[in-house]
């Protein structure tokens, strides 16, 4: 059984991800967490970038 790199748990299937430029296998429940992580940072960092003003492109 494949085990996830993530929580440490033996899963039927794993997922790859992007994470910090490298593909990580994880377990559904994982992947889901690390995408949703990464929703929220753009946009927190989308709302920073707006208040200072930043017109250019990242």
């Amino acid at each position: 059984m494949p085990t996830c790199r993530e929580c440490k748990d033996e899963v039927e299937t794993l997922k790859v991800v992007m994470s910090g430029g490298k593909k990580v296998k994880l377990c559904e429940d994982c992947a889901e967490r690390l995408e949703q992580e990464g929703q929220v940072a753009e946009e927190s960092e989308a709302v920073v970038q707006q208040m200072m003003g930043f017109t250019g492109r990242r």
